[in-house]
């Protein structure tokens, strides 16, 4: 008779599951940056392998943790392609795209549930730095002491767009043409990135 190994999980039907609500922990607690695959995997009680088997790289997890339906990794180099003139506009262009599209559903649920619980504040905010604005200030060319303000900026126009015109449904915002916003919107987004802050 063969003992039974103890130790790690095997992967079973629920060890998906378990692998996300690890990562939910390590990412709220310590940030994109801070937690790793193999932090993750101890707290989940398997292997490392099995969780890049499940989810791949530890941006993937990090997105299916989160819940969020696009990547950016994907969406942002054609944002940036245009050189930085324009870059507002193609960033607000973007992302209404993304809210207007079916995938909007489940980033409208993911702010809504945001804005009531704290773990999910945390989660959203690390995407928002880790895999969005990082992603974009990164290819201008900015002195680095500027960088978290003028994220953060540009944070306060997206999340305040989405949740008038997706949350509280605020007119006539709610229902504008995509194109009006980008063209409102989107020089004071490129001012945030590239502009003179002190005006």
């Amino acid at each position: 008779m063969t003992a039974r190994r103890t130790g790690r999980r095997p992967g079973n039907p629920d060890t998906r599951q378990v692998i996300l609500a690890a990562a939910r922990t390590a990412f709220a607690e310590r940030g994109f940056d801070a937690a790793s695959i193999r932090a993750i995997a101890t707290a989940a009680g398997v292997d490392p392998a099995l969780v890049h088997h499940y989810f791949g790289t530890k941006e993937e997890l990090f997105r299916a943790t989160v819940d969020i339906p696009v990547d950016p990794a994907e969406l942002l180099p054609a944002v940036l392609a245009g050189g930085v003139d324009g870059v507002g506009e193609r960033l607000v262009r973007m992302f209404l795209g993304i809210w207007d599209s079916p995938a909007g559903a489940a980033a409208v649920a993911l702010l809504r549930s945001a804005v009531n619980n704290e773990w999910t504040a945390r989660l959203l905010r690390e995407f928002l730095v880790t895999q969005v604005l990082r992603r974009v200030l990164d290819h201008l060319d900015l002195p680095a002491a500027e960088l978290a303000l003028r994220g953060s900026l540009v944070a306060t126009q997206m999340i305040g767009l989405a949740m008038m015109r997706y949350v509280i449904r605020l007119e006539p915002v709610a229902s504008a043409d995509a194109e009006t916003l980008v063209a409102v919107l989107g020089p004071t987004v490129q001012r945030y990135l590239t502009g003179d802050l002190d005006t």
